[in-house]
């Protein structure tokens, strides 16, 4: 499943292509598992809309629309989840169509936005800003997120730190890659309890966490599966994974094999002498 880095990836090389950019005809394909909001409101409420901006929360990519400049009021938003395999694309009409392609927005522009998913665990939504509240993550954004809010998330939690990091209610758009990068970095261990966490651990962890994600945002995501960004082109930060699918293999700081466990049902990698 694409996290935070790939789906920030995406939002920006969507916003640069098609901000100001105008939708003048919809097309939805017949499957409704993609759909959160009906197809038919989607497409009466996106046509003729203006692509004010287009921005990453959590995990989902949200187009602010409007019927004016760019610089208007947003009164509308189309929210796009990539759930497991999803893609959002930005190609042109003649493109060839791919398989499991649910969405075509024809653009003024002569560009088409695609969204092609072919487990169909992504969502399509709709927002109508003029009668309903805009879209926000179901937690902290770990970007821009303080020590004290940090450390009061875990505070007190039976649970294991990696189960934590995975929770999207305390943290939106963390996942399994940097969750286990992360934890690397902080020198701690995935099922080390969350509440029992000195505040030096979670300050580690806090910066860990905002440096793996810079960086990972730079080299363009990780495409460890299906992940391209908006122009179909693969990330590469999968080059300097430290722990992540690297079972085996001798640890890039001490050279002890990276072993693979499981926390909170997922594949979780670590380096038995760097994390304590």
């Amino acid at each position: 499943m694409p996290e935070l880095p790939e789906v920030e990836t995406i939002a920006r090389g969507v916003d640069a292509r098609v901000r100001g950019d105008s939708i003048v005809e919809v097309w939805f394909g017949s499957h409704r598992e993609p759909f959160k909001t009906p197809a038919v409101r989607q497409a009466r409420g996106l046509e003729g809309c203006s692509i004010l901006s287009v921005h990453r929360t959590g995990k989902h990519i949200v187009c602010e629309l409007g019927s004016g400049p760019a610089n208007s009021k947003a009164t509308a938003q189309w929210i796009v989840h990539l759930g497991m395999t999803g893609r959002l694309l930005v190609t042109t009409p003649e493109a060839e169509l791919e398989p499991h392609t649910h969405a075509r927005l024809a653009l003024a522009s002569g560009r088409e936005l695609r969204f092609v998913d072919p487990r169909r665990f992504g969502r399509l939504e709709f927002r109508d800003l003029q009668r309903e509240a805009g879209f926000r993550g179901p937690g902290a954004e770990p970007m821009t997120i303080g020590a004290e809010e940090f450390a009061a998330l875990f505070r007190g939690r039976r649970l294991a730190i990696k189960a934590a990091l995975l929770n999207q209610t305390l943290l939106a758009g963390v996942g399994n890659i940097y969750a286990d990068e992360s934890l690397f970095r902080a020198g701690l261990r995935p099922r080390r309890m969350a509440g029992r966490l000195a505040r030096a651990d979670l300050e580690r962890l806090r910066k860990a966490l905002r440096e793996v994600l810079a960086q990972a945002i730079r080299r363009g995501g990780s495409s460890v599966s299906d992940y391209v960004d908006a122009n179909g082109v693969r990330g590469f930060f999968q080059l300097e994974h430290r722990v992540y699918q690297r079972t085996g293999e001798p640890c890039r700081v001490c050279r002890t094999p990276i072993r693979r466990i499981v926390v909170a049902g997922r594949s979780t990698h670590y380096c038995p002498h760097c994390q304590r």
